[in-house]
């Protein structure tokens, strides 16, 4: 698990700047099911290693984070590339569903 803590003060240069495409989780740690993905969402970092990173968003410690990308349900999930975002995956019910989103996307 390595993955990069953003926050007001690092988001710029993690997602918006970087030069490889970036999944940003939205997540507090009272969430169960941000609990239960996390795991899922390691495994796609080690499967993807290299063409793709993660960075976490703590809902409890920026919130203007999510307001900016009007995240209103826990977890959910965005792809940066280029400095630009896709379409918000909201709550995924599986690690197909997010294989097939990041495809997408």
């Amino acid at each position: 698990m390595s993955y990069i803590t953003l926050t007001n003060n690092n988001f710029q240069e993690h997602a918006q700047q970087a030069g490889t495409p970036l999944i940003v989780e939205f997540w507090a740690p009272w969430c169960g099911y941000c609990r239960r993905l996390g795991p899922v969402i390691d495994q796609l970092e080690e499967e993807l290693q290299g063409t793709i990173k993660i960075g976490k968003i703590n809902l409890d410690d920026e919130p203007e984070l999510a307001e900016r990308f009007e995240v209103d349900t826990i977890p959910s999930l965005l792809m940066f590339k280029d400095g630009h975002h896709g379409e918000l995956l909201v709550n995924p019910g599986s690690k197909a569903e997010i294989q097939k989103w990041i495809q997408e996307v």
